[in-house]
């Protein structure tokens, strides 16, 4: 597939043309920071939407908020011209609190996927034929996500937790194909709705360092269409399709397994290192224009505190800095669109309480520009707010 010409919308990116459109990164707490690494750390400050799992060490009577948004300043290199586009995204809203002294719930709502993109007289080939079409498109909407999550820890080493992830919402997609002197335009709404569920557990060898895993369960996502279609040949407007209803090709999501390790080293440093795998190619499906492939994904972050003295701000603030890099779940004329991208951030502690301020930044790139591809250099900024509050203890003091 070329893209050489393309108008890209300001909230996703033009690789969102593809299934559900482009993933989300809605990461929670100090997560962003850390390059989105953590399956093995546990919600003993901030909600941890990692890992289910992580709920078994909610602090009792401790009831956390956390709500964020994005800042993404993009710049699209194509190979022949580029352009930039700024846009501002609400990342989440999760609410969690403890069942008993070892278990926690949490409800979660965040984007899951966004599908804009516009793209005007990309050519294409006809296959086994010399000749060409000209295809502009044009796609908005996405799917969003609601978390159900609990978690329950046995003892003071092994937590469990599981997920149940309610996706749920609408994409339009709205393309015309001009091939010699006739327009076929297809306009076309598809609602999607399903469940999926996520398994974790995390285990503390000792006080320093703790392994981890999850695995999401394959689901299918349930479709059906209003779809148009019109052709237009010598000014003669004929209409095949006019808002029929009808299913369409559901949406498979693959079994993904992640394990992670968090290491504390003396008591100020932390280390935190996640490898997740996809199996996108088992999903036998695939689009017009690319194929799915399994996906590998590795992130890994620090976090330093000095705590020299409580009593200075400055000393309680967190330093953090992460990286990662996956090698994507599309592959376009044999190419994949892999992603790397690198973080720094901050972990601000509100006066006299135990809720946060967590800023973070980052820069990466996704997908290239040879082989007529386009490339995506992003800058990201991610406000997180932590907040903690503590619930039914009976005052002490009148």
């Amino acid at each position: 597939m070329s893209l050489t010409s393309f108008s890209q919308s300001i909230s996703s990116s033009p690789y969102s043309l593809y299934g559900l459109g482009s993933v989300y990164d809605s990461d929670f707490g100090d997560i962003p920071s850390i390059g989105s690494s953590g399956i093995a750390l546990p919600s003993a400050t901030f909600i941890n939407n990692l890992n289910p799992a992580s709920l078994g060490y909610l602090p009792q009577y401790h009831f956390m908020f956390d709500i964020g948004g994005k800042a993404i300043s993009t710049t699209y290199q194509g190979s022949s011209r580029s352009e930039s586009r700024n846009n501002f995204q609400f990342s989440h809203l999760a609410f969690a609190f403890p069942v008993t002294k070892n278990s926690g719930f949490t409800i979660a709502i965040r984007p899951y996927s966004s599908a804009a993109f516009k793209i005007s007289n990309l050519k294409l080939p006809i296959g086994n034929s010399q000749d060409f079409y000209y295809l502009t498109a044009a796609g908005s909407g996405g799917l969003n996500n609601l978390d159900l999550s609990y978690g329950y820890r046995f003892g003071k080493k092994l937590s469990v937790g599981a997920s149940a992830s309610v996706l749920f919402g609408n994409t339009t997609d709205n393309r015309s194909f001009l091939i010699m002197n006739s327009v076929t335009s297809i306009q076309k709404k598809t609602n999607y709705n399903g469940l999926r569920a996520t398994l974790g557990a995390q285990y503390q060898i000792d006080s320093t360092f703790t392994v981890a895993t999850t695995f999401k369960v394959p689901s299918q996502i349930k479709a059906s269409k209003v779809q148009t279609v019109q052709t237009i040949a010598d000014d003669v407007v004929t209409t095949i399709e006019s808002n029929v209803v009808s299913d369409t090709d559901d949406y498979y999501m693959p079994l993904e397994m992640g394990i992670g390790i968090s290491k504390r080293f003396r008591s100020n440093l932390n280390m935190t290192l996640d490898y997740e795998k996809s199996l996108w190619g088992n999903t036998n499906q695939s689009e017009l224009y690319g194929n799915f492939v399994n996906q590998d994904r590795f992130a890994l972050g620090f976090t330093y505190s000095g705590r020299k003295n409580i009593r200075k701000y400055w000393d309680r603030v967190q330093y953090a800095a992460g990286a990662n890099f996956d090698t994507g779940y599309l592959e376009i004329d044999g190419k994949r669109i892999n992603n790397a991208a690198i973080s720094i951030g901050l972990t601000l502690p509100i006066e006299n309480t135990n809720s946060s301020l967590n800023i973070s930044y980052s820069y990466g790139q996704r997908g290239r520009i040879s082989d007529n591809l386009i490339k995506e250099n992003y800058h990201k900024i991610s406000l997180n707010l932590s907040l903690d509050g503590i619930w039914f203890v009976k005052r002490k003091f009148e």
